[in-house]
């Protein structure tokens, strides 16, 4: 049981560090003319997922831009929830610049550094972060907050569905247990990159396990969202392929789950492994559920792989070059 172990096993109280801690942002949706969540990795995932689970009932545009720059359109109308861990990532930081200069309404998710300090200076409305935890590992924090800031937004109650998923990750046996049957399955094959294929409604939950298989079990992994790349790149799946494929997708859509049967047809023929993972139905508690368990399989990964899931060597070069140039 290594730290980020440990960390994963405090996903429940992060839910209900959250819920314990909102207040009210005193804002309606209908206010603003679109919403931009601005953040990037492990502190901008959260604003990706939130997004998917209010696609069909939020009024206004949803973006989350993971960038320096905002888009031109964004002005004194747009609501900006901009996040950011650390509260240090130079891009986030930029970003809260120009939304300053702009006169947009800001929202601050952080648990201390710079953007921390500008909110408090600005006299921000800020939803603290929990400090501690790696940022890839405070999805609980962030994730549970965006839901609670964009079901307010929309006059939806959003925390009893919070409160019993906060319930049911407290134990996370059964998340590690299936976690642990799908990595007995694929153990024999790691070394195998992945590539992880998604409906478009849980295109920000394989995109949350690729950016988990990437950072924690330093390993290949590639995302792709059905029906789009039905038009590209399954053009080069012929033979047997040097990878592993997931299939994260609900059946809500039958042109859609064809594609999906199509797909395993075309793969299975040459014995490629597929791991499916099928939801019965989208929302905050089944999303919620297989992230975790996604979460508990990379972690797995890495310690299979005797890899460090807790540092990020190549990260810290790369923020180290930057901060020289």
């Amino acid at each position: 049981m290594n730290e980020q172990h440990e960390a994963l096993k405090k996903f429940s109280s992060q839910v209900e560090f959250a819920l314990a801690n909102y207040h009210s942002h005193g804002l309606s949706a209908t206010q603003f003319s679109n919403l931009i969540i601005g953040g990037l990795g492990g502190s901008g995932i959260g604003g990706r997922i939130t997004r998917s689970l209010f696609m069909n009932d939020f009024p206004i545009p949803v973006e989350c831009i993971a960038d320096y720059m905002l888009p031109k359109y964004v002005n004194e109308r747009s609501l900006v929830i901009l996040v950011s861990y650390s509260g240090n990532t130079e891009e986030t930081l930029t970003m809260y610049e120009e939304v300053k200069s702009l006169g947009c309404k800001t929202l601050i998710l952080t648990s201390g550094g710079k953007l921390k300090e500008f909110a408090v200076s600005d006299n921000l409305h800020t939803y603290h972060l929990e400090p501690g935890f790696q940022p890839r590992m405070a999805l609980g924090f962030s994730l549970t907050y965006l839901i609670q800031i964009f079901g307010e937004l929309i006059g939806k109650d959003v925390k009893n569905e919070l409160h019993s998923v906060a319930e049911r990750v407290k134990d996370s046996s059964s998340f590690e247990d299936d976690a642990q049957q799908v990595f007995n399955s694929i153990k024999s094959k790691i070394a195998k990159k992945f590539i992880v294929i998604t409906d478009g409604a849980l295109e920000s939950v394989g995109i949350r396990f690729c950016q988990q298989i990437q950072e924690n079990a330093k390993h290949e992994c590639f995302h792709h969202v059905i029906p789009e790349m039905n038009h590209n790149v399954i053009e080069s799946y012929y033979g047997q392929m040097e990878s592993i494929y997931f299939f994260i997708h609900k059946n809500a859509d039958s042109r859609v789950a064809s594609r999906f049967d199509f797909l395993n047809n075309l793969l299975e023929v040459e014995n490629n492994k597929i791991i499916p993972v099928l939801l019965e139905e989208i929302n905050i508690t089944t999303v919620y559920e297989t992230i975790h368990t996604l979460d508990w399989l990379s972690l797995y990964i890495a310690d299979f792989r005797r890899v460090d899931s807790l540092n990020v060597p190549n990260i810290m070069s790369l923020k180290e070059f930057l901060a020289e140039v």
